[in-house]
């Protein structure tokens, strides 16, 4: 009877490790999201790709302009939205206001703790030519590798703007 009960919570603690382990990788290391829509073609498919991204470099501040990122919405909250850095906090931005209506350009200086991010999409993205830079806070991972699908597979293509 006892070995029974031993047993059964020896293969508890190792679900419970394996578990844990999981969550931290997850959670402080790498992901796996799947990123769709519009907003990032012809780099991301409309349909999805599916991402390796890490979660290390920004939280060493290691994210700078043409990398592919994983941000928490400000506008949602609750979404996560992928977009191409195209600014740095102190950088000059130069933006088509709407590029679906008129040729007209704004600048402006990304502040202090904060990116701009747009999707390469430009007709069809909501970015920070809707909303304003985005606090670097809300960076959650850099995208490394498409994973799916695999006429695709590869490196994410950086592009220094």
């Amino acid at each position: 009877m006892w070995s029974i009960i031993r047993e059964a919570f020896d293969k508890t603690l190792l679900v419970a490790k394996a578990y844990g382990i999981l969550h931290i990788t997850n959670s402080y290391l790498c992901t796996v999201a799947l990123a769709y829509g519009p907003s990032m073609i012809p780099t991301i498919n409309l349909t999805g790709d599916l991402i390796l991204a890490e979660r290390i470099s920004p939280r060493l501040r290691k994210v700078g302009v043409g990398d592919i990122v994983i941000v928490r919405s400000p506008v949602v909250p609750s979404r996560v939205v992928t977009k191409r850095v195209v600014g740095m906090e102190g950088d000059r931005v130069t933006y088509l206001l709407d590029p679906h209506n008129s040729d007209e350009v704004r600048s402006t200086v990304v502040p202090r703790g904060h990116v701009w991010i747009q999707g390469d999409n430009i007709y069809n993205s909501k970015d920070s030519r809707d909303f304003g830079p985005v606090p670097y806070a809300l960076v959650e991972a850099k995208l490394l590798w498409r994973v799916w699908p695999p006429k695709d597979f590869g490196p994410m293509q950086h592009i220094a703007r």
